[in-house]
C-alpha cells in the first residue's frame, strides 16, 4: 500500500493523520462544550431564568402554558 503512494508516502500519511486528529479534537471539543452549555442552561432554568423566545411566545399566546409548547 505504501509503495503505491510513491516517495511522498510519509508526508501523505502524516497529513491524513493530522487531519484525522484535528477532526477528532474538534468533535470532542464540540461535545464537551454542548454538555457544559446544556448544564448551564438547565441551572439557569432551575433558578427561574427564562429564555427571551419563551417570554415572547408567552406574550403572543398567554392562554397557552409554556410547558406544552415544543
Amino acid at each position: 500500500m505504501i509503495a503505491v503512494l510513491g516517495p511522498y508516502a510519509g508526508f501523505i500519511l502524516l497529513s491524513y493523520g493530522a487531519a484525522a486528529l484535528a477532526t477528532f479534537g474538534l468533535t470532542v471539543w464540540i461535545v464537551l462544550d454542548h454538555r457544559r452549555l446544556s448544564n448551564t442552561l438547565a441551572a439557569l432554568e432551575a433558578r427561574g431564568v427564562t429564555r427571551r423566545s419563551a417570554r415572547a411566545a408567552a406574550r403572543l399566546a398567554p392562554e397557552t402554558p409554556l410547558e406544552t409548547q415544543a
